[in-house]
């Protein structure tokens, strides 16, 4: 059994509910649930689209892309409100797309061009907009968890009822920078979710190789005495039931939560991981399609709840083909950043020309 199977018996052994039934789903109407399944397709295809151009060449850098896991962020996004905030590690487009951002400029900064949502200085990594509340897009592993802390604090600090949702992978889980985040947030009641993405293979190494743990990763929360919860992150519906919870706890209670949501990826760690059908099974591989995609449990789920057709489906799926279809368009026909803007975009107070600036003191007083 994979890892996922063995956590997902565990979790169905101890939680048999229909989380549909929940209070955060039962209020979801018709179109809503239509809507998450368009925000699912629309994230592979975009996801199809960019594994193509960088395979052809388009792109340069690095690409993680999120083929498997959809349903993990269109459910966390899906449940943010406007105090709430999104920052995570570097498979990111799919996050990106979730919270509002434009395919154009997503893919755009992809083809590293002026157009894209870092000005084409960032790349796959290092998506952000701030108006939406979202932070990134990181590309050290775990360096993204003591930000979302930040975000946490200084939402507590300005005594705003919201949460900061901070996403890793489960390789992250055994970095200081975590332990030192979550014994602060711990210490001072800071209102984060850390949701633990766990794919199974970190880089490329299988969790149980990799990670110590009894039941769980997120188990490793009592430790710090914070509540943990585990997820089946291929049920949209679960997904939103859970992570709604911690999101009140900490909106309601300033407390923090670690969640640990099991999903799997399709490709590599990285286009780079060329080994990825080598460590893991094809049959292993094979078996997560069949039975755990999440845009074919959320599709067959509103059909069978006679909200979605196979053909209304199947025209929804080829929206989002065209839609990332001319993102691609968009970006090759973009220009790229000029040569002047490399000294753009480093510091706020040179851009926006403060009183700080005139003076070369930048962070600090006399």
């Amino acid at each position: 059994m994979s890892h996922f199977e063995i956590n997902l018996a565990m979790e169905t052994s101890a939680s048999p509910l229909d989380f549909a039934s929940s209070p955060i789903n039962r209020g979801l109407s018709a179109e809503q649930k239509i809507d998450l399944y368009r925000q699912l397709t629309r994230i592979r295809r975009f996801e199809t689209a960019s594994l193509k151009q960088y395979n052809g060449s388009k792109m340069g850098g690095f690409l993680h892309v999120y083929i498997g896991q959809e349903s993990v962020a269109v459910g966390c996004a899906s449940l943010m409100g406007e105090n709430d905030h999104m920052i995570t590690a570097y498979r990111c487009h799919a996050h990106a797309l979730a919270v509002g951002m434009s395919m154009n400029e997503c893919m755009a900064e992809l083809f590293g061009k002026a157009t894209g949502c870092s000005k084409g200085k960032g790349g796959s990594m290092h998506f952000f907009a701030p108006d939406k509340n979202f932070w990134g897009g990181h590309g050290i592993v775990a360096g993204q968890t003591p930000l979302g802390l930040g975000l946490g604090y200084g939402l507590k600090y300005k005594g705003l009822k919201g949460a900061a949702l901070c996403f890793m992978g489960d390789g992250a889980v055994n970095q200081g920078a975590f332990h030192e985040s979550l014994n602060i947030a711990a210490l001072f009641d800071i209102p984060i979710v850390y949701i633990i993405e766990n794919n199974g293979y970190s880089m490329g190494t299988s969790q149980a190789r990799s990670s110590a743990f009894k039941d769980c990763l997120a188990q490793r929360a009592e430790g710090y005495d914070i509540d943990w919860d585990l997820a089946n992150g291929s049920d949209l519906y679960e997904v939103r039931a859970k992570v709604n919870i911690a999101m009140e706890r900490a909106r309601n209670e300033s407390r923090p939560t670690v969640l640990e949501i099991q999903t799997y990826r399709y490709q590599g760690h990285s286009i780079a991981d060329s080994a990825h059908k080598k460590y893991r099974s094809p049959e292993e591989i094979q078996s997560y399609k069949d039975n755990h995609d999440p845009l074919n449990l959320w599709r067959q789920r509103l059909i069978k709840e006679n909200l979605l057709t196979e053909e209304s489906a199947k025209k929804i799926d080829t929206e989002g083909k065209l839609e990332a279809d001319s993102a691609v368009k968009f970006a090759e026909e973009s220009p790229a950043p000029t040569v002047e803007s490399i000294t753009e975009d480093v510091y706020w107070e040179t851009d926006n020309t403060t009183e700080a600036s005139k003076i070369g003191r930048y962070f600090f007083n006399d």
